[in-house]
């Protein structure tokens, strides 16, 4: 074990506030030469994928902040287009560190130092500066999904011993208020957003901005009790409750090296600049959206524009002109489907679409004859684009293709929550992008396919410095899918030669035909879902019906109203008319696929799935399977 490593593995357990300043120094001294050996290790990396070296070493959440606010302070770090306004304000380093100093500050002089303090509410950057001043030395920060019901957020209140909430809408204040007033949570605090003066001090209501404010001026004052404060690499930094298609809550705790770590290892695959402006519009109390967006491109020097919510995605984009979106496939698949419907109404879409394919052809040797045409288009989105980032599912690869052959790079990536999130992403080179991968293994990311069948895929396993610490009071969940240091996905799928990850499904999804064989649903579903009649669907099986006739593998299906009205017209009303055009499709997929693994029956579905609040439709939900 080196000399650091040593370090750091001393210190692990200790008080941070009762080791001496040189102990203290000496373990901070440790933390950075980890994470400069990374650094180290990506600089003289031979690797054709390790493209971008611009990365620096920064040991926790707190680091990354103070240093990137000393490196870029008079830029632009977030916009925002505040209530009542229609013109995005701008906020630099300089102001969101003060203003963060000052928050951290007020709430050590609460008593918060140590706490699980919760964040809630929309896309803002209050909720940025929130989190960073929960993990610049105050604490462990737990943000909440905004879309739960007040008795799931109480729940989670318990199961992460949160002491304060920090909300960013009204609504969530008074949900917050009256957990509190139940007195069943260990919450001692209810810090509202907008709230311009403290509601009442003595029962725990009280104003962000009073309390940011109140922090500023002892700041000012000389107060250095939150700036001093101690943070170690180790140590837990965010607890994030991840659930799935089945609703059994799990807290992550990721601490602060998973996640410096992981941003710093990203970045080597995609050129990021501190001219990049990333466009905010995924809840960003998911991972994807906090460590991609918000900590990537605080860590790079970039900015981060807050979208007010997705019907004003166009407008905002056109508003700031982003370079970087992240996004779900749903995103992309809607501009590519609103993009293909707008060139069939001007009768264009052949030409448009003929060009685009030719130029896919000549982008390979440097010219781009749609550039034009691109430009038009694309003008809706800002006119900067620089880079679509797809993530939180499979993408259709024709979209994939379709705006790349625009000339713009829409890349695949891959990761869990476990995972900080990101494991893989497919390199942002023409000739290094692959439609169907996942996206290609990180640097010092370790990945193992477990019990492999026939064809190669097995359960995916991933070790590397950004997989979790573990399940927040809940070691048997953590035992289940941590062997080892192996973190085990539940992710089937396969890893070429290259390093490159396919995925094939979920393993607790699998279905097993009537031959033993398996069948992935989410394969089957992709497929389907490239028809222009069906909006969403879930794939599912039954084996075991003693009518033999109603055993195979099923589809439930809700149509797209409006292509499928555009091609019945009068007949879209009528439900057989609706059936046979969804099972002429099914149809269609089904010729590509050996009898055992093709869809037997259909099903189409009159009302919406149910859904997690990630919007992905429960599986084994009885509802999901009928036409009510």
């Amino acid at each position: 074990m080196s000399d650091y490593k040593t370090v750091i593995e001393g210190y692990r357990d200790a008080d941070l506030y009762k080791m001496s300043e040189a102990e203290y120094a000496e373990l901070k001294k440790a933390e950075m030469a980890d994470m400069q050996y990374y650094v180290n290790a990506i600089n003289t990396s031979v690797e054709p994928a390790v493209m971008y070296k611009k990365g620096r070493a920064v040991t926790d959440l707190k680091n990354l902040l103070e240093t990137s606010a000393a490196i870029w302070g008079p830029k632009v770090l977030y916009h925002q287009i505040m209530p009542g306004d229609s013109e995005y304000t701008e906020f630099t380093y300089a102001e969101v560190l003060r203003d963060v100093r000052g928050l951290g500050t007020e709430l050590t002089a609460m008593g918060f130092r140590g706490a699980h303090i919760g964040v809630i509410g929309a896309n803002c950057y209050e909720w940025a500066e929130s989190y960073f001043a929960i993990t610049g030395g105050l604490g462990v920060v737990v943000p909440l999904d905004k879309e739960l019901t007040p008795e799931e957020l109480e729940n989670l209140v318990n199961m992460g011993d949160i002491s304060a909430v920090i909300c960013c809408q009204d609504k969530y204040y008074d949900v917050f208020k009256e957990i509190k007033e139940k007195k069943k949570t260990g919450l001692k605090a209810v810090i509202g957003v907008g709230k311009e003066t403290h509601e009442n001090k003595r029962k725990g209501l009280y104003s962000w901005n009073v309390i940011r404010q109140d922090g500023i001026e002892k700041v000012d004052a000389g107060d250095r009790s939150y700036l001093d404060a101690r943070v170690r690499a180790s140590d837990m930094a965010s607890i994030l409750f991840t659930s799935g298609t089945t609703g059994v809550s799990k807290g992550v705790m990721l601490s602060h090296r998973n996640l410096c770590t992981d941003i710093l290892i990203a970045q080597t695959y995609l050129e990021v600049v501190p001219e990049d402006i990333f466009f905010s519009v995924l809840p960003i109390h998911h991972t994807y959206e906090c460590t991609c967006t918000m900590l990537e491109g605080c860590f790079m020097g970039s900015s981060m524009a807050f979208c007010r919510g997705l019907k004003y995605i166009t407008r905002d984009m056109q508003a700031v002109h982003p370079t970087f979106l992240l996004a779900v496939p749903l995103i992309y698949e809607k501009f590519y489907n609103t993009i293909q419907k707008t060139l069939k109404n001007q009768k264009r879409d052949k030409l448009v679409n003929g060009l685009f394919a030719v130029n896919r052809v000549t982008s390979k040797i440097g010219l781009n004859v749609a550039k034009p045409i691109a430009k038009k288009i694309m003008a809706q989105f800002g006119g900067n684009i620089d880079m679509f980032i797809a993530g939180g599912a499979k993408v259709d690869p024709k979209v994939l293709a379709f705006f790349r052959s625009m000339g713009i790079p829409c890349l695949q990536g891959y990761g869990l929550t476990e995972t900080s999130p990101m494991v893989a992403l497919n390199p942002d080179q023409w000739k290094m992008m692959r439609n169907d991968s996942a996206g290609k293994l990180f640097q010092f990311t370790e990945c193992k396919i477990e019990d492999p069948d026939e064809d190669g895929n097995g359960e995916i396993c991933f070790r590397g410095p950004m997989v979790m610490m573990g399940y927040y009071k809940n070691p048997e969940a953590t035992a289940d899918c941590m062997h080892d240091g192996w973190f085990y996905t539940g992710d089937l799928g396969h890893l070429d030669e290259d390093n490159y990850i396919y995925i094939t499904g979920r393993k607790k999804n699998v279905i097993i035909a009537a031959n033993g064989k398996n069948v992935f649903p989410e394969e089957i579903e992709e497929k389907l879902g490239r028809s222009p009649y069906i909006e969403e669907c879930m794939v599912w099986a039954d084996e075991e019906s003693e009518d033999r006739m109603k055993r195979g593998i099923y589809a439930t299906i809700r149509v797209d109203k409006e292509n499928v009205q555009e091609a019945l017209g009068d007949k879209a009303s009528d439900e057989n008319e609706v059936f046979k055009l969804i099972d002429a499709e099914v149809d269609i997929v089904n010729r590509d696929l050996p009898d055992w693994k093709s869809v037997k029956h259909v099903i189409i579905k009159k009302g919406e799935f149910n859904k997690t609040t990630a919007m992905k439709i429960r599986r084994f939900v009885e509802e999901n399977k009928t036409a009510d």
